[in-house]
């Protein structure tokens, strides 16, 4: 993500994050794309009934495109993070704002429904893909100390914009029709380029240069003006040359870190998210249904959607303040497998609410516990494996968690459709949940935290996308001697050059004293000899 020393050629050490100035504005950026990347698949059902009028298709088949876009949003991770080690998160996210527009925009050209497939569904999640990794990648360079709270503000642009962009559909569809919705919100997905444009990487390598000239310009500057001196000054610009071009050829960084399979608490971490994934969507998605049977009416059971999101607007920055207190932080995996079994606990709980006053409990306390899920998971992740390899993490991890999604909810509708029975479908999605809540926290313990005593703490790699750290680390270590040894000799050729014009001006005030016994002047006096003023002799040494 930063630029390459033009030099090395290689990646500068990173920065230290600065934890606010421009970082406010990249976590203002962070919090728009989370809002279209989750919000928006869920927004576009409100264009549903009348995509199934024109195109003479079933309900299944136009929610085919809100599950497409989900699956790109998931199972491109892998390809989000090789373009983001390859070309870094700003013209990543450039060109997914302009593929997230382009798709709404030729779909409200269609005229069938494999054509919004491949626009709609294809081409725009393939966009908010391009764009929500690489901004929770730069939310992790800016952020440090106060990541947990910017990882909650962010999350909470998702239940603000679904709470904003249905009702907008929908007055965009009764005024426009579908098609003029669709360009509409292809219009507003522009503003992902806006976000993008922002993504300013931190500048790691003016600095550096700044000191290798004024280290150049002060090396000119001491020594004095001769042909030793000029002389000196090719020897060590010769001995520069000699040694880069002796300097082996720093290693491309890898495009996608596989290494990070080595780590355990990824792997625990993988496991925990793929159980919680089968289970954490299920509840929301059967809830209106769920009401309807019971007997409540279409707008009170719709309004509980509205509950849930209205509660999670709060619970994740409230989530994320507490995960940044210093007692909480070094345990944030345990506050991530208490929120999940908080969730898990109440849909078990609420498994058996029959009126509408137990279904609004309901939603609230799943909306706090939803909330608390949202604002940690990519903050433990982070806590894992740690910045510089986050962008190949979270692909991985979001490709694993697509088969999930694809697996998850499709089996809920079908056990419905066999059993006619709600109550199981909550049983077992709340059973997943506390399972994964049980396996991160017991495993975290038994393997991780024993282990820390037994194992050596791991080497933190200065590079910010992967690559081999213990190369980057020699490589750093190497040229740190290389440039120590240049100015050592930088100096000894400076000291040698002056002390050679010392001995030629005193050669030649010798001569001028044996030849005429007169006291020398100019700039070569530098010794006192007989006959000459003693005073003068000591001003003119001191002078020199």
């Amino acid at each position: 993500m930063g630029s390459a020393d033009p030099e090395g050629g290689r990646l500068p050490p990173p920065v230290k994050p600065p934890d606010g100035g421009w970082g406010w504005i990249v976590l203002l950026g962070c919090f728009v794309i989370t809002g279209f990347s989750y919000a928006f698949p869920k927004a576009v059902s409100v264009y549903f009934k009348e995509l199934m009028k024109d195109f003479h298709v079933g309900y299944s088949d136009t929610a085919w495109i809100s599950s497409i876009m989900l699956a790109m949003l998931y199972g491109t991770g892998p390809v989000c993070s090789i373009m983001v080690n390859q070309f870094g998160c700003r013209p990543v996210m450039l060109i997914g704002g302009l593929l997230a527009s382009s798709g709404m925009i030729l779909a409200s050209f269609t005229t069938n429904i494999i054509e919004l497939y491949l626009t709609a569904g294809v081409l725009t999640g393939l966009g908010m893909a391009l764009n929500f990794q690489p901004s929770l990648i730069m939310l992790g360079t800016y952020f440090d100390k106060r990541r947990p709270l910017a990882n909650g503000l962010a999350a909470a642009g998702s239940p603000v914009f679904l709470s904003s962009l249905s009702p907008l559909g929908q007055v965009l569809l009764e005024k426009f029709g579908w098609r003029g919705g669709f360009l509409i919100m292809g219009g507003l997905l522009l503003n992902c380029c806006t976000c993008g444009a922002v993504m300013r990487p931190l500048d790691v390598g003016m600095k550096r240069k700044k000191e290798k000239v004024q280290d150049k310009y002060e090396a000119k500057e001491m020594l004095p003006i001769g042909g030793k001196s000029e002389e000196g000054m090719s020897t060590t610009d010769g001995t520069k040359k000699a040694k880069k071009a002796k300097k082996k050829p720093k290693k491309g960084k890898k495009l996608l870190d596989f290494s990070i399979f080595s780590n355990r608490g990824f792997i625990i971490y993988t496991i925990s998210k793929f159980i919680l994934v089968l289970g954490l969507f299920v509840p929301p998605i059967l809830l209106v249904n769920y009401a309807k049977d019971t007997g409540v009416p279409d707008t009170e059971a719709a309004f509980l959607l509205s509950i849930i999101g209205f509660i999670d607007i709060f619970a994740r920055p409230a989530c994320g303040m507490v995960a940044g207190l210093k007692w909480v932080r070094p345990h944030v995996a345990y506050l991530f497998s208490f929120s999940m079994l908080f969730n898990g606990l109440t849909d078990i709980c609420s498994a058996r609410a029959s009126n509408y006053t137990g279904l609004v409990i309901f939603c609230v306390f799943f909306g706090i516990s939803y909330g608390m899920v949202g604002a940690l998971q990519f903050e433990v992740l982070m806590a894992i494996v740690g910045s510089q390899k986050f962008s190949s993490a979270i692909g991985l991890v979001l490709l694993i968690e697509a088969f999930a999604v694809l697996i998850g909810p499709p089996s809920a509708g079908r056990l419905v459709d066999a059993l006619k029975n709600y109550e199981v479908i909550f049983y077992l999605a709340g059973s997943e949940v506390v399972l994964s809540a049980l396996f991160l926290a017991m495993a975290t313990y038994c393997c991780l935290n024993r282990g820390k005593k037994k194992e050596p703490p791991p080497e933190q790699n200065p590079s910010a996308g992967g690559g081999s750290d213990t190369e980057e680390a020699e490589s750093d270590v190497q040229e740190a001697e290389e440039h120590s040894s240049d100015n050592h000799q930088l100096a000894h050729s400076t000291d040698n050059a002056v002390v050679v014009a010392s001995e030629e001006a005193n050669h030649v005030a010798e001569e001028q004293s044996r030849e005429g016994g007169e006291c020398p002047k100019g700039d070569g006096e530098v010794l006192a000899r007989d006959g000459c003023n003693a005073d003068q002799t000591t001003v003119e040494r001191d002078s020199f």
